[in-house]
């Protein structure tokens, strides 16, 4: 009788445990489907012209380095925006990386289209016409990279445009000692997908190679 209370007993502890286990999925993850979470994102602020020639600006998080030669980037868009239109036309944007003080302005050029309004006149920003591609730098920024389109890839609701950098522009301000930007200098913020908004950049956690040492040569 002891015997089968023990089974009894462990039966009612394991079952919901393991229950429990099978609803939060792999390791005890829980699902949360299909979707496009992979935080954090960057936020850079593109750079573009309209058929007019009129200046246009907008933040997109859909974007990242994709080739180390030729150096080149990748954004992906949806047809519905102003600024896709931009870049079919002209087949070239600049990469605009914001300080966090710029942080409203990439709020705002984000929700805003520039269907609508002229959001270098909304916010003061000034355009400054790229000499390397058909596209305007934002003066204000203290990073941008001039980019060329080479492949325009349809995806489904977004199209990816790889582009080439053909030059990179930052302020001294903002370089550090390897004449490269200096994270902490820049003082950039990433944007967190699911609503969460903008976030600082954290700290300094160390150099790559030393970091690597913990589990071997790192090789």
């Amino acid at each position: 009788m002891r015997y089968f209370r023990r089974v009894l007993i462990a039966a009612l502890i394991v079952v919901p445990l393991a229950a429990s286990y099978a609803t939060a999925g792999e390791g005890g993850k829980e699902s949360l489907g299909a979707k496009t979470i992979a935080p954090p994102s960057p936020v850079w602020v593109i750079g573009s012209y309209d058929a007019d020639g009129q200046p246009n600006m907008m933040t997109a998080s859909w974007v990242g380095v994709c080739c180390s030669d030729p150096p080149c980037v990748t954004i992906s868009l949806r047809k519905a925006t102003y600024t896709y239109g931009n870049i079919m036309e002209n087949g070239a944007y600049t990469v605009n990386i914001p300080s966090r003080d710029l942080a409203p302005v990439a709020a705002y050029t984000g929700r805003a289209s520039g269907r609508d309004t002229d959001k270098f006149a909304d916010t003061g920003l000034t355009p400054v016409k790229s000499e390397l591609v058909n596209a305007p730098l934002v003066a204000e920024f203290p990073l941008t990279l001039e980019c060329q389109v080479i492949k325009t890839i349809e995806l489904g609701l977004h199209t990816m445009f790889i582009a080439q950098i053909r030059d990179v522009k930052a302020d001294s301000s903002i370089l550090g000692d390897k004449g490269a930007p200096d994270p902490a200098k820049l003082n950039t913020f990433i944007y967190s997908v699911g609503g969460y908004g903008f976030y600082e950049v954290g700290d300094h956690l160390g150099d790559v190679g030393k970091l690597s040492r913990r589990y071997g040569s790192g090789k």
